[in-house]
C-alpha cells in the first residue's frame, strides 16, 4: 500500500518500504518504539542493533521532547522544535547521521540526498551484472562501495567520509542483502526486480518471506570486513575536489572499537545539545541511555555528558 497522501519518504529504503507496508505509521513520522518493533518484526534486524541506530537517529534528527522522528525531511508534525542549535530535520538532515557516497541516493551538495536516483541505481544494476552475474551479492557490494566512494571524492568538494557516516557507508552495502533477500534463499543473491521495488517504489515482493533472524548478525559483521577489505580507505574529508584529507580523530575500523559511541555523544550530541535544562534534559539523558543499551560493547563504557 502507498504512503498516504503528504507521506514522507526518506533516504533509507528499509524505513520508507516498512512505512509504506504499515510496519511504520504511513505518515512517515514516528517514534523510536515503533522504528524498533518495526525493523525487528518486518525486517527482523537483531535488536541491539535496532537499538543502536534508532537512538542514534533519534538524538541528532528527532524532537526527544515529544520522541517523534520524521524518516525524511523536516516537518511541524514533530512539535515545537528544542531551542537551537538543535536540529530536529528528520533523516534528511545531512552530516548528522545520513552522508555522502549512497548507493542510490545522491550527495547532498548536490541538492537531493533523500530521493531514489535512477542513474545510481542503473550504477547498482550494471555493477551487479559485472561483479554479481545480474544479482547484487557480497563481490557487487565491495566494488560499489570503492566506486562511489571515488565517485564522491572526485565529484563532491564536501565530500564527508567521517564516522558516524564512515561506518553506515559500510552497513548500508550489506543491509540488502541481510534484509532484502527473501528468508527461503540462502545464497545471498538479491535480483534487481526485488532491489528496484525496495529502493525505488518501498515495496517487499509479494509473499516476501522476512530473513532468518539467527544469521544476519553474523552477515553484517562478516560482510563489513569483506567489502572494507576489499579496498580499505581510512576516514577522511575532501578539501576541494578530488583533495581527500585523513581525518585521524576519527572513529574507524581499526584502533578503539568505543569511539565511534564516545565521540557521537561527546561531539555530534553536544554539539546539538550544548546546554539542556528542564524536560529537555531529562528526555536527552534517557535516550541517551537507550543508546548506550544498544552498543553491545561490554567494553565500552557509558558517557555522561551531562553528568549522572
Amino acid at each position: 500500500m502507498p504512503l498516504r497522501p503528504g507521506g514522507i519518504c526518506g533516504p533509507c529504503p528499509g524505513l520508507n518500504t516498512l512505512a509504506s507496508h504499515g510496519w511504520l505509521p504511513r505518515s512517515g513520522v514516528t517514534t523510536p518504539t515503533q522504528i524498533i518493533n518495526a525493523v525487528q518484526d518486518g525486517l527482523r534486524m537483531p535488536n541491539t542493533l535496532a537499538v543502536f541506530v534508532t537512538y542514534a537517529a533519534m538524538l541528532v534528527d528527532g524532537n526527544v521532547i515529544t520522541d517523534l522522528l520524521s524518516i525524511g525531511g523536516k516537518t511541524p508534525s514533530t512539535g515545537p522544535d528544542p531551542p537551537t542549535p538543535a536540529i530536529v530535520g528528520g533523516l534528511d538532515t545531512h552530516a548528522v547521521f545520513e552522508g555522502d557516497a549512497s548507493m542510490t541516493r545522491g550527495d547532498a551538495f548536490f541538492g537531493d540526498n533523500h530521493s531514489f536516483n535512477e542513474t545510481l541505481f542503473n550504477q547498482f544494476a550494471d555493477f551487479s551484472n559485472r561483479f554479481g552475474g545480474g544479482n547484487y551479492n557480497i563481490s557487487v557490494a565491495a566494488e560499489l562501495r570503492w566506486q562511489r566512494i571515488q565517485q564522491s571524492m572526485a565529484t563532491n568538494p564536501q565530500f564527508s567520509f567521517i564516522a558516524p557516516r564512515y561506518f553506515t557507508a559500510y552497513a548500508e552495502t550489506i543491509f540488502p542483502l541481510m534484509f532484502f533477500v527473501d528468508g527461503r534463499k540462502t545464497d545471498g543473491q538479491l535480483d534487481m526486480t526485488t532491489a528496484r521495488g525496495f529502493f525505488q517504489n518501498n515495496q517487499m515482493p509479494e509473499g516476501f518471506f522476512r530473513s532468518n533472524r539467527s544469521i544476519v548478525s553474523d552477515v553484517l559483521g562478516d560482510g563489513i570486513n569483506t567489502v572494507f577489505s576489499a579496498h580499505p580507505i581510512q576516514p577522511g574529508k575532501n578539501d576541494g575536489v578530488g583533495n581527500y584529507v585523513l581525518d585521524p580523530t576519527s572513529a574507524s575500523f581499526e584502533g578503539d572499537s568505543c569511539l565511534l559511541y564516545t565521540n557521537f555523544v561527546n561531539q555530534t550530541v553536544r554539539s546539538l545539545y550544548p546546554n539542556p535544562k528542564g524536560a529537555l534534559l531529562d528526555a536527552l539523558n534517557q535516550n541517551l541511555d537507550f543508546l548506550f543499551s544498544g552498543t553491545g560493547n561490554p567494553d565500552c563504557p557509558q558517557i555522561f555528558p551531562y553528568g549522572k
